[in-house]
Formats: C-alpha cells, sequence, structure tokens
C-alpha cells in the first residue's frame, strides 16, 4: 500500500524531539527550542538546506531523550525562521513539507541525526476511489459543523478552509490540525499513511468527542435546571473569588487549599463524624478573608490532624529467640527483668488486641531501664519512642490545648505518634514518678486515660477534638521509685523491679560494652587504648559506688578523652592504664575505704537503707554521756526514723537487768544517736534494730562488730519485723565487702531475689528479736 501511494528517498538529516506539541505537512508553527542537544540540530540545519526532521518524543517529561523515547514517524519540515531570545532559547519558525520514518541513528554526540525514508504522496493516488473518499470527507465535513457550533471559540471560518481541499491527504492534515485531541491520537493519524484510512480514523475520534461534548451539554443544562443550595453556594464562592481577586486577595489559592484538605481529610480511615468535623473546618477557610488570623489557626489544625500517622500500622515480627538475643546482646545480667519482658512480649504474640497491663519498670538510674525498652521495640519490629515526663506540670502537656488559645498545639501524647511514624509503636514514657501538680490540673490524671486499655482506643486531645485511638501503641514506664506516683496510675501499671547491679556484673558490662563503645565514641582504634582489668575493678570500687553504671561510663570516658589527647599530642601511638598509671587518668580516688570503719567499736553500728538511686550503707553511731536524761537525735532524721529511737529507748528500758544496765540510765545519762551525711534527709522504720544496737554498744561498752550489717524495724517488745528493699540493701553490703547481714525472719523468702553470686559469697542471718541480733552483732 506504502509503495503505491508515495514515492520514496533516503537523506541524513539534524532531528529535534518535540514535546507536548505536534506538526502536520503544510502546516506552519513555531516552537521555542532551550535544550542544548535541539540547539545544536537547528544549528546544523540552517548550515545545511534548512531542512530538519521534526518528531513527538513518547513521553513528554522526558528531559534527556534516547533514541528509544522518539516515535519514528515524524514530519520534515522547513526552517523559515529563527530567532534568538534573551534567555538563550532559540524561536523557529517551520512549514512542514512531508511524512518521513527514521531508518537509523547516526553515532552523532552533539545533536540527534537520523536517517529517514521521505514519504512523498503520488498525485494520482486516490483517483481510483474517488467515490470512497468523497463519501469520508462529507462525513468528516458534518462532523466538523458539529464540532464548530458546539464549541463557541471556534471561528467559523474553519470550514471554508477546508471545503476549498481537494487532496484527502491534506485534507485530513488540516482538519487533525483544528481538533482538540491527545498527542497519542494526533501520532495516530500522523503514522496512517493511506489517506482513506487517516480519515476513517478522524471519524471515528470526531464521533467520539461529539458525543462526549453532547454529554457534558446534558450535563451543563441538568445542573442549571436543578441548582441546589451546594451549588448556590459553589457561585457565591466564585463571585466571592472574583471580589477577592480584584481586592488583590489570593481567592483561587484558597480554593484549592481547601479542596486539597477535603481530598486528604476523605482518605483518612476515621469514623464520618470525625470526617465531618475536619471538613466543617476546612470549609471555613473558603469564607474567611485570608488577612484574618484565625485562617492561619485552622491551616495550623488541619496540617497537625492530617500529620498524624491515622493507619499506618508496623508489623509484629515477634521471634522470642531474637527477643532473647536482643535482650542478652544488649544488656548483661537482669536475668530476671528479661525473661519477664520476654514473658510480656509473648503474651503479646498470643493476645492480638494488645490491652492488657502497662510495664513499669522501677529501678535506680543508670541500671538500662530505658535501653531495655528501646531493645524491646527492636525485637518486635515496632517503631521506639519516648516522652520524657520528669517535671511535667501541666495536664496540656498531655492532653493539648484547645486551639482557639494563642500558641494552642496537640499534647505531647499526639506529637510522639507523629514522630513515631506509626499507631503501634512502643512508647517509652520516662521518669513517671517525677510527674508534678500545680494549679494548671495534674497531669497523671491525664495520665489515666491514656494508660487505661480499656478507654485510650478514644483519648480526647483537646487541640484534635476528635477521638484517637490509642489501643495498638504499648505503652512501657520508667520510675525509680513507686512511693511518688498516683496510686490509681499506678493501679494500671505492672511493676517491674530493676535492682542495682553487683560488681561482678559491673566489671562485665564494662569490660565488654562500655570501654568498647566509649573508645569508638572518642575517634580512638580498640587497638589504641587498653585498661586493665584491675584498673576496671578500681573505678569501680574506688570511683563510683552506684547502683547503675552512668557514672563509671562517665569516669571510663574520662580516660578515653586523656588517651587521645596524648595520641594527638604524638607522645604515644598506644595507651595502656595500669594500676600504675591510672591516677594520672582519673584523679585521686572520689570512695575511700576508710571513711567505713573496719574495726569493731563501742556505738557503732553498720545498718542498711535503701533510697531511690539504690541501697546504701549507714555507720549508725551513739555516745552515752553523762547527763540529765537527754535524748538527742541528729543526722536530717524523718519522723518515722525518730520514732524507731524512741521504740528502742522503750525496749531497753523495759530490759535493764538482761542488758545489766543500770535502772537510772535514763536520769543520768545523756544519749546522743546521730547517723552520718547529715545533710541528707532519712526516714524509714529499717533502722531499728541498728538504733537499738548501737544504744545498747553504748550503755554497756560492749563493742559492735563491724563486718556486720543489719537492717529491720524492731517493736518497743524486741520483735524485729520485715522491711523493702532487702534485694537493693543486699547490693550494697556487697559493694563495701560486707559477707554477713542480719536480716528478719519474715524477709527470709525475698533472699531468692538476691542475685545468686552475691548469695553464695555473703551469709545472711535471719532474727526474729533484739536478743538474736544482739547475739550476732555484739562481740563476746
Amino acid at each position: 500500500m506504502e509503495t503505491k501511494l508515495y514515492d520514496t528517498s533516503t537523506t541524513l538529516i539534524p532531528m529535534i524531539g518535540l514535546r507536548g506539541i505536534w506538526i502536520f505537512p503544510n502546516m506552519v508553527m513555531h516552537f521555542d527550542v532551550g535544550r542544548e542537544i535541539s540547539k545544536k540540530s537547528v544549528e546544523q540545519a540552517m548550515l545545511r538546506d534548512q531542512r530538519i526532521f521534526l518528531s513527538a518524543q513518547k513521553d513528554a517529561m522526558v528531559e534527556n531523550p534516547e533514541k528509544d523515547d522518539i516515535f519514528e514517524v515524524g514530519v520534515i519540515a522547513t526552517i523559515k525562521q529563527n530567532i534568538k531570545l534573551p534567555n538563550g532559547n532559540i524561536r523557529v519558525l517551520v512549514e512542514g513539507e512531508c511524512r518521513a520514518r527514521i531508518n537509523k541513528f547516526t553515532d552523532k554526540e552533539e545533536y540527534f541525526e537520523v536517517e529517514v525514508e521521505e514519504l512523498w504522496p503520488k498525485e494520482d493516488y486516490y483517483l481510483d476511489r474517488e467515490v470512497e473518499f468523497d463519501a469520508i470527507k462529507r462525513l468528516c465535513m458534518a462532523d466538523m459543523e458539529q464540532y464548530v457550533y458546539a464549541k463557541p471559540d471556534m471561528p467559523k471560518e474553519v470550514l471554508l478552509n477546508l471545503m476549498e481541499i481537494e487532496d484527502p491527504g491534506r485534507f485530513a492534515d488540516l482538519l487533525v490540525s483544528y481538533l482538540m485531541i491527545e498527542i497519542d491520537q494526533y501520532q495516530e493519524i500522523l503514522e496512517a499513511l493511506d489517506p482513506y484510512a487517516r480519515l476513517i480514523r478522524i471519524h471515528e475520534i470526531m464521533v467520539h468527542e461529539l458525543e462526549v461534548m453532547n454529554l457534558e451539554n446534558e450535563i451543563n443544562k441538568k445542573v442549571k435546571d436543578n441548582i441546589n443550595k451546594t451549588q448556590k453556594e459553589f457561585y457565591l464562592k466564585e463571585q466571592l473569588n472574583v471580589i477577592k481577586s480584584e481586592l488583590g486577595e489570593a481567592g483561587a489559592d484558597v480554593d484549592s487549599d481547601v479542596e486539597g484538605y477535603l481530598e486528604k481529610i476523605s482518605a483518612l480511615p476515621i469514623s464520618d463524624k470525625s470526617k465531618d468535623h475536619l471538613i466543617k473546618e476546612a470549609n471555613r477557610l473558603s469564607y474567611l478573608s485570608q488577612g484574618s488570623p484565625e485562617v492561619n489557626v485552622i491551616r495550623s489544625y488541619l496540617d497537625s490532624v492530617l500529620d498524624i500517622p491515622w493507619g499506618v500500622y508496623t508489623e509484629d515480627k515477634i521471634d522470642i529467640e531474637k527477643s532473647r538475643d536482643v535482650l542478652e546482646k544488649d544488656h548483661y545480667g537482669l536475668k530476671d527483668v528479661k525473661e519477664r519482658v520476654l514473658e510480656y512480649i509473648s503474651v503479646r504474640k498470643l493476645k492480638k488486641d494488645l490491652k492488657g497491663s502497662i510495664l513499669c519498670l522501677v529501678g535506680p538510674p543508670g541500671v538500662g531501664k530505658t535501653s531495655i525498652v528501646k531493645s524491646v521495640a527492636e525485637s518486635m519490629n515496632r517503631n521506639y519512642v519516648s516522652m520524657r515526663l520528669g517535671g511535667m506540670g501541666d495536664e496540656s502537656e498531655i492532653r493539648g490545648h484547645r486551639k482557639t488559645y494563642v500558641g494552642a498545639m496537640p499534647g505531647r501524647i499526639v506529637n510522639s505518634l507523629i514522630n513515631a511514624e506509626s499507631m503501634n509503636p512502643v512508647m517509652l514514657l520516662d521518669e513517671i514518678d517525677k510527674v508534678s501538680a500545680d494549679y494548671r490540673a495534674d497531669p497523671a490524671s491525664a495520665l489515666l486515660e491514656v494508660l487505661d486499655p480499656n478507654q485510650n482506643d478514644q483519648f480526647q486531645d483537646r487541640y484534635l477534638e476528635i477521638p484517637l485511638d490509642l489501643s495498638q501503641v504499648m505503652f512501657v514506664t520508667t520510675a525509680n521509685t513507686t512511693s511518688t506516683i498516683p496510686r490509681p496510675l499506678l493501679d494500671r501499671m505492672e511493676v517491674i523491679r530493676i535492682s542495682g547491679y553487683t560488681s561482678e556484673e559491673k566489671f562485665h558490662i564494662a569490660k565488654n560494652h562500655l570501654v568498647k563503645k566509649q573508645i569508638l565514641e572518642h575517634g580512638l582504634k580498640v587497638s589504641q587504648l587498653n585498661i586493665a582489668d584491675t584498673v576496671i575493678k578500681k573505678l569501680i570500687n574506688n570511683y563510683t559506688r552506684e547502683a547503675g553504671v552512668r557514672n563509671l561510663e562517665r569516669q571510663i570516658s574520662k580516660i578515653c578523652r586523656k588517651a587521645a589527647m596524648i595520641i594527638v599530642e604524638g607522645k604515644e601511638e598506644k595507651v595502656s592504664v595500669s594500676l600504675k598509671n591510672y591516677k594520672d587518668f582519673l584523679g585521686n580516688e572520689l570512695v575511700m575505704d576508710d571513711e567505713i570503719i573496719k574495726k569493731p567499736e563501742v556505738g557503732v553500728v553498720t545498718g542498711l537503707a535503701w533510697t531511690e538511686v539504690g541501697g546504701e550503707l549507714l555507720q549508725i553511731e551513739v555516745n552515752a554521756m553523762k547527763g540529765k536524761g537527754k535524748i538527742q537525735l541528729t543526722g536530717s532524721l524523718g519522723d518515722v526514723m525518730k520514732e524507731s529511737a524512741m521504740a528502742a529507748i522503750s525496749y531497753i528500758r523495759s530490759g535493764l537487768e538482761k542488758y545489766k544496765i543500770e535502772d537510772d540510765f535514763n536520769e543520768k545519762t545523756d544519749l546522743h544517736v546521730h547517723v552520718p551525711e547529715g545533710a541528707t534527709p532519712k526516714d524509714g522504720p529499717s533502722a531499728g534494730i541498728t538504733i537499738t544496737t548501737g544504744i545498747i554498744s553504748a550503755l554497756t561498752n560492749k563493742k559492735v562488730r563491724q563486718d556486720v550489717a543489719m537492717t529491720g524495724e524492731v517493736t518497743i517488745r524486741g520483735r524485729v519485723l520485715a522491711i523493702g528493699g532487702l534485694k537493693e540493701k543486699a547490693l550494697a553490703a556487697n559493694r563495701y565487702g560486707i559477707k554477713e547481714v542480719i536480716i528478719p525472719k519474715a524477709n527470709e523468702k525475698d533472699i531468692e531475689d538476691i542475685p545468686e553470686s552475691i548469695r553464695k559469697d555473703m551469709t545472711f542471718r535471719p532474727v526474729s528479736s533484739v536478743d538474736e541480733v544482739l547475739e550476732i552483732a555484739l562481740e563476746k
């Protein structure tokens, strides 16, 4: 068919890839050339015969087209004029000559040059099909008449221009140039080399276009005949936009913003009631003046709501063995805590709805509470986010402020979800015991709703004004003590107590984790710094006697800084820290063994106390002096501790004969009970037997063993009652080298909670009366 219709010849010619525009033979048009490769093609065409091959790109968005990005069939055109524009582009005026097909691309790099087959239509290619062409031309003219009358903006002269053309191929090319169709359809018609097939395809396209246009007219007619309230508002808003544009306000921009908001809101996976509220807020933007301060309030509100990751959930990948490996890798010791966390994760795997107890990790600073929570998140494949509650005194920090207030913002729960980028993260509420209340309400009360699994699926943030589902969030809290946590809040949490580390555990943590971590953080290589095991033990015993390892890490960091300076100064290539030079890096020892009395003394008793940062050792001192029976208690003691001292006096007075104490000691002898470190407040009943032993020692002049520590509450009848924090107290005794501890008989069951390494190294002496205490503690 092509050989009968066209004369062909082959030529080498520069090429330009057209983007978003088209051209047919006999068509005159101009366009701007901006790409360097296209400019070079124009220059080559002007140096030759001003002929250039124009073919459309398959994708107009491709900036640097390759061979495969260009359609094979295009048009050879003659450049009639080219003008260089101020911005560096070239504006060219071209006239289409004939169709052509690409045979191959040459190897030119600076511009496209192609070998094309020119397709020149023969003059008599339609003579033997004159009737067919007349018929299809009439159909196309009839289509065009309808098309022109359906588009008021199209001039009627178009019909006259078409009627003057007899050549069917040229008629088809001119006709299609007046149509508003897709680029792919233009290319399809360009590639239709048979004029009859080309006209048939144009007829099909125009019939479809006319059907669409008729349908549009019907819809417009129905709209005009049935204007409702919504359409009235639309027209009023259009008028308002015009007025605003006349006043210099961006009404059109507002409408596009509103449409953007409405589109995003409709896609949110929330209830219809919540969507209606947000849609109402978005529509308000259309009615407000752009100078109104409320516009920014609404925009900030909608942006905050849309920032929340509604419907985004990470998939839980719970593998208990993997979780155990993660916990073991990140934490040394803490066996009971790790087992309890693994039990919790196991339940979460079986119970998909996640409703249940909230974990609360309670322990002294530096024992790894926060890092345990991070490990839990990692082992469950959940995002991790933390929220610090220390010092928080405003309920609005949790619930947010109403958006009508100046500077209003969502609460920190909402912000944490936004940062987590999912609706089911592991959220750490850190230092929940340090939440305080003031005149602006109690934030702990707001946390009740957050942590209650029966109501947090409808959590109300004041700023959002729509319910937020927190039921899939895994909340974990941390605290140093439970004594300051409000009871209703504590009731919603399951407490897991984390005691301090033993000296052995600290040594392994430092050697296997902290030293390597700090060496790398200070820009050193592991081979450049060696810290002897004896120095690590010295750090633990004489620089950082603490429950956790935070200060221990600081001291290791101090060594790394000194080592880094030595290496940078060029004094050494490798630094070793041993017992010979450790003071050069650490300075003098901070905790001296001679601070604690080691030899038996009269009136000095070693007691054990519990504090928020772990157990502590106290040496209570008692002096008996001639006087008038005055009793003096010093050392910043609390009321309960003072009452323990008075109970001890009452018990001693009831057993004077048993302990061979003078009957009138309470009239002739003054007693002074002192607990060192007087600036530190102390309270609690667990020093009862310690004070009793000290007073009896002072009155009888019997020495007390200092290798024995004790803890227990005393009654006025001499009974020894149970105390709390035995594990922490045992750890404190272990840090100071105490090998024997007197404990209440009722606390015997708690010995199992103490690490096995300490149980093997220490002796625990359960007692039920003061007499048993004295039998052990006083020297014979």
